[in-house]
């Protein structure tokens, strides 16, 4: 198995993903906002994977010793410079995370939800724990419980497959495209600041960060056929949860939509 092969076995659930009806149903601003604020969580969990790839493929522990392959290190320590640290729209570093909370508040999402579930995931020590007692959907609890297992069985070309296969790259097109007609048709409302967030993953994704991680998937599994099986199954979930965050927030919406 290699690369082709992976992206042929999950043609399907990327299929359903970009052809899901969550995109036409973004019609109003306060759509726009429950998109935001849901999503926010896998902005927040991919920079764990990201992190966890860092302690897995690179010497992050004292005394240092060099891992096996300088090109995966080399791969890791650039997406996570860019990701940890990235220029924002008016010049300052930040992680794209924290650049997405500052869009969500520019264009008036709440981010109190997921700021609160930080804080008691810092209290509690236990990220397992603070997902079960949280609030969220049910369907958002399933996707950070998902993240956080594959962290936690801690195998590196799972963790890698989590991390490239389970975040769709052509995902970041499709928001801008709506982003840009939110800004024509409510010029009054501040999306500077998110426009630029998606148009830098897409920038990054496609020149940079898409061919490095595939290039991570190739190296970590070699010829070994069980790894690339696993490296097929993780995928897979990850695509069927990204999906199920879909139909959380698209539930939303419409709910919003009978209470109007």
């Amino acid at each position: 198995m290699n690369i082709e092969a992976i992206n042929k076995s999950i043609q399907p659930q990327k299929d359903q993903l970009l052809n899901h009806s969550l995109y036409n149903k973004i019609q109003t601003i306060d759509h726009l906002h429950s998109f935001l604020e849901t999503h926010v969580y896998a902005v927040w969990d991919f920079m764990s994977l990201l992190k966890a790839l860092q302690a897995k493929l690179t010497c992050t522990t004292t005394p240092w010793f060099a891992t096996k392959n300088p090109e995966t290190r080399y791969l890791i320590n650039e997406i996570v410079l860019a990701e940890e640290t990235d220029l924002t729209i008016d010049g300052r570093r930040q992680s794209h995370y924290e650049m997405y909370l500052e869009a969500m508040e520019a264009c008036g999402a709440d981010t109190t939800g997921v700021l609160s579930f930080l804080s008691e995931v810092h209290s509690l020590h236990n990220i397992f724990v603070a997902i079960k007692q949280s609030s969220l959907h049910p369907n958002v609890k399933s996707f950070l419980d998902f993240t956080f297992r594959v962290i936690e069985e801690g195998k590196p070309h799972e963790i890698a497959a989590a991390f490239t296969f389970g975040r769709e790259d052509l995902i970041p097109s499709m928001f801008t495209q709506i982003l840009k007609n939110f800004q024509k048709n409510l010029p009054d409302t501040d999306l500077a600041k998110l426009l630029y967030y998606f148009e830098r993953h897409i920038e990054l994704d496609a020149d940079e960060h898409g061919p490095m991680a595939m290039q991570m998937i190739t190296e970590l599994c070699e010829e070994d056929a069980q790894k690339w099986k696993e490296v097929e199954d993780v995928s897979i979930l990850a695509l069927e949860r990204r999906i199920a965050l879909w139909n959380a927030i698209e539930e939303e919406i419409l709910l919003k939509a009978e209470m109007v």
